[in-house]
């Protein structure tokens, strides 16, 4: 670690925005873990936020459990996405404090006390996109962001999205989690002024293809302030909403 890293870490202290635990941490602990199959990245909190987060797809319940582990032995919280339900069990058995989601298949331990700041909304565009929009929530409620939701009011009718317009408009930033033709995002995105993370689901029948047809509608969007990330993306698309509202209110006290 070099001076200047060192002492925005002193400056970060001495304004409130670092724990002396997580200083001590930062100091003494090597930027990665050689896990054996898996090189851990432990300097990621210090360099971009926060902890590198797990994606537990094609992992072991052994591997899992010894990031998990070396994640917690640096004082550094735990998130770790689309983890099954076979998996969690192994994950519960070790650390009884975490805490999993079915729904968005995430387990979570979290340290420390929490730093609130930051408003988005989901919004999904049925029920079938349920799972996805909850992995959106948990990535969020990770992060430390205030978090609304507004379900089941896709374009099939449309009325229902006006009765929900003032909490779109009172979000910094506003996920919309649709498949079928992905049309969703862009109508969002007309009524409010913020960015609108649109992300598609692989919900649909045959002509969806997977969600490569609501993919290229929302990538076609007419609505300037929508972006999209990768089909059923929910970890991507909460994670890029929560930097940009976490980041509107940076210079606030915590929450």
């Amino acid at each position: 670690m070099g001076q200047t890293e060192v002492k925005q870490l002193v400056d970060d202290l001495a304004n409130g925005r670092l724990t002396t635990s997580d200083l001590t941490a930062a100091l003494t602990a090597s930027g990665s873990a050689d896990l054996g199959d898996t090189t851990l990245d432990l300097d990621r909190r210090r360099r971009c936020g926060f902890p590198e987060v797990v994606y537990a797809e094609g992992k072991s319940s052994e591997t899992l459990l010894r990031i998990v582990g070396s994640l917690l032995e640096s004082n550094q919280s735990v998130l770790a996405t689309r983890v099954s339900l076979e998996k969690s069990e192994a994950l519960l058995g070790a650390y009884p404090n975490g805490r999993y989601h079915p729904t968005a298949r995430t387990f979570r331990i979290d340290i420390g006390p929490r730093d609130v700041r930051g408003r988005v909304t989901v919004v999904t565009a049925g029920t079938s996109d349920l799972p996805i929009a909850e992995e959106v929530r948990e990535t969020l409620d990770w992060m430390g962001v205030e978090t609304t939701m507004v379900h089941d009011v896709g374009v099939a009718g449309p009325h229902r999205l006006v009765y929900q317009l003032d909490k779109l408009r009172r979000a910094d930033a506003i996920v919309v989690v649709a498949g079928m033709e992905g049309a969703l995002p862009s109508i969002v995105g007309g009524h409010v002024d913020c960015p609108v993370i649109a992300v598609p689901t692989s919900v649909g029948y045959g002509a969806s293809l997977g969600g490569i047809a609501a993919l290229l509608g929302m990538l076609n969007s007419c609505a300037a302030n929508v972006v999209v990330v990768n089909i059923d993306g929910g970890f991507k698309g909460g994670y890029v909403a929560g930097t940009i509202a976490r980041r509107r209110h940076h210079h606030e006290v915590p929450s």
